[in-house]
């Protein structure tokens, strides 16, 4: 008589978070999130723009519009990034199948981002996946006429996302000193969305003095509308209080108030 002996299977069971970059600055932000690794989150990028696509760091690509744009990118066009978004949509679900949640990251103000972000996050949302909105608006150096796409591309994503980060990026020049690029100001840009997923991502996956689980975080991210973030540090006896001001007080969010806030 022979006995067979096994180990029971382990299923790890973990929310599965999604980042997708959508346009250039979506991208770039994913290549440095993927740079700093960080952990606990899948990547996939979008674009309009072949050439950029071929310079991700992601595996996963979807390049959007190949019968639209031809590769050749949205040219600060909102309504093709829409199309071409609309065109690709089922190439995207795909990668998000399965996902719990999705933060959708790009820079408002161009073609690709501005106009594909809103149509990437309301399909991600009907699907049930919780989806967090992370954004940038332009430097006061772009124009005008960025400014005013990026303020209407907003406007469409706030309506198709649980929860809306937005990060202007004038307000780097608060923390920026006269030996400032703009290289390094795009680049601050970057860290900044990169330091937003991962303050939400790490109370998931990162062990540490307190964690969540994901309906914790969907408790309190699920349709809220418009969020701040920030990030504080300290040490000494008074280190929580200071860090919490410190969070409070982060010169890069924008001028608003934690008055009224449903969750913190």
């Amino acid at each position: 008589m022979t006995i067979s002996l096994s180990l029971p299977r382990t299923i790890e069971l973990k929310p599965r978070i999604v980042v997708i970059g959508v346009g250039g600055a979506g991208g770039n932000a994913v290549n440095n999130m993927i740079g700093s690794g960080l952990d606990g989150v899948e990547f996939v990028v979008a674009n309009t723009d072949a050439q950029a696509l071929a310079l991700s760091k992601a595996d996963r690509k979807v390049q959007l519009g190949g019968g639209i744009t031809q590769g050749l990118g949205a040219g600060m066009r909102p309504e093709i990034g829409e199309q071409s978004a609309e065109e690709s949509l089922d190439e995207i679900l795909e990668h998000l199948e399965g996902a719990h949640m999705l933060f959708v990251a790009a820079g408002m103000g161009g073609g690709t981002g501005t106009g594909a972000a809103p149509v990437i996050a309301r399909a991600a949302r009907e699907r049930g996946i919780l989806t967090v909105g992370i954004v940038t608006k332009p430097f006061m150096f772009e124009g005008t006429r960025r400014m005013k796409l990026a303020d209407q591309g907003i406007e469409n994503l706030y309506g198709s996302v649980d929860t809306m980060i937005t990060i202007p990026n004038q307000n780097l020049f608060r923390v920026a000193t006269d030996q400032t690029t703009m290289t390094d100001a795009f680049a601050m840009a970057d860290e900044v969305l990169h330091s937003g997923v991962r303050g939400v991502t790490d109370l998931m996956v990162v062990p540490g003095l307190i964690n969540l689980d994901f309906n914790d975080v969907r408790t309190v991210m699920d349709e809220m509308g418009k969020a701040m973030m920030g990030t504080g540090e300290a040490t000494g006896d008074r280190r929580a209080i200071e860090a919490a001001e410190a969070a409070i007080n982060n010169p890069l969010l924008d001028d608003v108030s934690l008055k009224g806030a449903k969750g913190v």
